[in-house]
C-alpha cells in the first residue's frame, strides 16, 4: 500500500528553517556596532523621523541594555547632538590663514562624519525631533516614539533608562522628565532652558536623582541656580556643577570622557517606592509610579501626595486632584488579602484590599469609590487646550462651500497654508501637515487626524457638517473678530478659527515663563485655553477659558461672547 504524502505546515515548516539557521530571537539585529543612522515611521505626517543611535561594541541581542536618551540644543541636530554626548563635538585646530587662532567646525560640518567614539556599554540615541521645535508636543512625542522604535529593535532594560540635554534639549529634560518621572531612572539637564509650564513640575523629582551643569558666564545661570534651589529640596539627589568662566557651552566638560555614562551607571528605576509626589494639569500626564489621576480639571494645577507609613497603610494628600487610583500589586510595602488602611486628607478608610484602590469627591467628602468619566467629559485625548489640537496627526482645511471667486479661494488657501508653515526663528520646523479644501477631506481623515478648520459654518463644509454638535458660531457678517476654539469629535480634535486668525499681531507681547524656540504660528496657541472671542487683535479678549469638565461654556463665558452679538451659542 503506497504511503500518502506528508505535508508540513508552513508555519512549522518556517520554524524549522529558523532553528537550523540559528536565528530563534525576536530582537535579531544586524545592525553594525558604534555611531549610525536610523529612522521611525511618525503618524503625526506619515514621515520618516530621523534619530542618531550608538550601538554597542560586541553587541549580543540577547542581553538587555541601558539606553540613554540625548535632547540637541537649538539651531543643532541628532548627529552633532550624539556626538557631543560622547564628548567629541565639533573638532578644533589650526587655522593656517590667520596663525594663532584656534578654529572650530561649524555644526553643519561636524554633522557630516562620525569620529571615534569612547565605548560603552549602553544603547545611547538621539531624535531630530523636528529641529529647533522645543520639546513639547509634536517633538515630545517623537522622543517616545523613538523609544517604542527602539524597543521593538532591541532588547531595552526599561529600569535604566536615562535622560540628558543640553540647553533647549536640557530644558526638554527637566520637562519630559518631570511630566512623567517613572519612566526614567535619573535625568542630567545641560544649561537648561526649560519650557513654559515646567517650574510647578519640580516636586515631580522625589524619585529621581538629578545632575545639574551649568557655566558661571551663561545666560542661563540665573535659571539653572534657581532650578538648583528648586531640586535641593525635592529631588531624590541632586549633584550639581558649575563651570568657572564658562558660557553657553558647559557640555564640553559635563560629557568629557564619558563621565555622563559613569554618572547613570549608579541608578536603576524604583516603580514602587515608599513615597509618591506628582503635580499635573493634564490628563495626559495623570500617572506616576503607583498613582493615577483618575479626575482633576484640566489646565488647573493637581497635586498628590502619597507615602505608605507601614504595611498595608497608606497616607494620601490631595489638592486640586478630584479623583484617584493606588496602583498596589508589586509594592513592598503591600499585601494582597489583608485589610488597608487608607487615609486621604484626614480621613481614615479600612478598604477591603485589591491591587488597586479608588477614591474620589462626592460632593466635598472622599469615598472609597472608582471615577467612571462620562461619555463626552474631558478626559486623556479629550481635554484641550487649544495647543493639543496640533501635538498630533492633524490637517488645516480651508473652506469652499460658498463658491468663492478666484482671489478669495486664494486668499483662503494662503491662510490655511501659513498656518501650516512651521517655519520659525531657526528656520524650517520639520513638520509636514496636509492643507486641502473642505472638499477634500476624506472620510479616514475624520478617524484618524484632527481638524484645523478655517471659516464659518456658511463657508467652510466641514464646520457645516458638525454644526450642530459645536459650541458656537461666529456671524459670517461679523468684521474685525476672531473666534478660536477646540472641540473633540470622533476621538479626535476639531480646532474651528472663525475670522480673524490665532496669529494675528499682538500689541503687547505679554509675559511669558520659560523659553520659547520655535517662533512659529502653531507655537502661538500655547498662550491661549480652550476658546477666545478677540476683536483686532488677541490683546482685545471680549471672553476666553475653558470649557468646563463637560465640554460646556461657564455661564460667565456665555453671556460674555454673546453680549456682543457676534457669537451663536448652540
Amino acid at each position: 500500500m503506497p504511503m500518502k504524502p506528508y505535508f508540513i505546515p508552513r508555519f512549522l515548516f518556517v520554524l524549522i528553517l529558523l532553528t537550523i539557521f540559528g536565528v530563534s530571537s525576536a530582537y535579531c539585529q544586524r545592525l553594525k556596532s558604534g555611531p549610525q543612522d536610523l529612522s521611525f515611521f511618525s503618524g503625526v505626517d506619515d514621515t520618516d523621523q530621523p534619530y542618531a543611535l550608538y550601538i554597542p561594541e560586541n553587541f549580543d541581542e540577547s542581553k538587555a541594555y541601558p539606553l540613554v536618551v540625548f535632547l540637541h540644543g537649538a539651531w543643532s541636530n541628532h548627529r552633532l547632538g550624539l556626538r557631543r554626548l560622547f564628548g567629541v563635538g565639533n573638532s578644533q585646530g589650526y587655522d593656517f590663514i590667520k596663525p594663532g587662532t584656534i578654529p572650530y567646525e561649524t555644526d553643519v560640518e561636524a554633522s557630516r562624519y562620525w569620529p571615534p567614539f569612547r565605548p560603552v556599554d549602553y544603547i545611547a540615541a538621539a531624535p531630530l525631533a523636528r529641529g529647533t521645535a522645543g520639546y513639547q508636543g509634536v517633538p515630545e512625542q517623537d522622543v517616545y516614539d523613538m523609544i517604542d522604535d527602539l524597543k521593538s529593535r532591541f532588547l531595552i532594560d526599561e529600569d535604566r533608562l536615562y535622560l540628558t540635554g543640553l540647553s533647549m534639549g536640557g530644558g526638554g529634560t527637566l520637562w519630559l522628565g518631570l511630566t512623567r518621572p517613572d519612566v526614567w531612572a535619573a535625568i542630567a539637564p545641560v544649561c537648561p532652558a526649560p519650557p513654559d509650564g515646567t517650574a510647578e513640575l519640580a516636586g515631580n523629582a522625589a524619585n529621581l536623582p538629578v545632575h545639574l551643569f551649568i557655566g558661571d558666564k551663561d545666560g542661563l545661570y540665573g535659571t539653572a541656580t534657581e532650578w538648583k534651589a528648586r531640586l535641593e529640596e525635592t529631588a531624590l539627589s541632586l549633584d550639581y556643577v558649575e563651570y568657572p568662566g564658562v558660557g553657553h557651552n558647559s557640555w564640553e566638560w559635563a560629557y568629557k570622557d564619558g563621565f555622563i555614562f559613569d554618572w547613570f551607571s549608579q541608578f536603576r528605576r524604583d516603580l514602587f517606592p515608599e513615597k509618591v509626589s506628582f503635580t499635573t494639569r493634564w490628563f495626559r500626564y495623570n500617572r506616576a509610579y503607583w498613582v493615577t489621576v483618575d479626575d482633576m480639571i484640566p489646565g488647573e494645577t493637581a497635586t498628590i501626595e502619597t507615602k505608605f507609613t507601614g504595611p498595608n497603610a497608606v497616607t494620601v494628600a490631595s489638592t486640586g486632584a478630584l479623583a484617584f487610583t493606588l496602583n498596589l500589586d508589586g509594592h513592598p510595602q503591600f499585601t494582597s488579602g489583608r485589610k488597608l488602611s487608607v487615609t486621604v486628607n484626614g480621613k481614615t478608610f479600612s478598604v477591603k484590599s485589591a491591587d488597586a484602590v479608588s477614591f474620589m469627591l462626592s460632593g466635598d467628602k472622599w469615598v472609597n469609590s472608582r471615577f467612571t468619566p462620562g461619555l463626552y467629559s474631558k478626559q486623556k485625548g479629550a481635554e484641550g487646550p487649544l495647543y493639543a489640537a496640533v501635538t498630533g496627526s492633524h490637517i488645516y482645511v480651508y473652506g469652499t462651500a460658498d463658491n468663492p471667486p478666484a482671489d478669495v479661494l486664494a486668499a483662503r488657501r494662503t491662510q490655511a497654508m501659513s498656518a501650516a508653515d512651521w517655519t520659525g526663528m531657526g528656520g524650517r520646523i520639520m513638520v509636514f501637515p496636509r492643507v486641502i479644501a473642505d472638499r477634500d477631506v476624506r472620510s479616514s481623515d475624520y478617524v484618524r487626524s484632527n481638524l484645523i478648520l478655517f471659516g464659518t459654518r456658511e463657508t467652510n463644509s466641514v464646520i457645516e457638517k458638525f454644526a450642530d454638535n459645536l459650541p458656537m458660531h461666529l456671524d459670517p457678517k461679523a468684521e474685525n473678530y476672531g473666534l478660536v476654539y477646540i472641540f473633540p469629535m470622533n476621538r479626535h480634535y476639531i480646532l474651528v478659527n472663525s475670522g480673524l486668525p490665532w496669529w494675528t499681531p499682538l500689541k503687547n507681547a505679554g509675559d511669558r515663563r520659560g523659553y520659547a524656540f520655535s517662533g512659529t504660528k502653531v507655537e502661538s496657541l500655547k498662550k491661549y485655553r480652550d476658546f477666545i472671542l478677540f476683536k483686532e487683535t488677541p490683546d482685545e479678549i471680549i471672553s476666553h477659558g475653558y470649557f468646563d469638565n463637560n465640554w460646556k461654556l461657564p455661564a460667565d463665558a456665555a453671556a460674555a461672547l454673546q453680549a456682543g452679538g457676534v457669537v451663536k451659542l448652540n
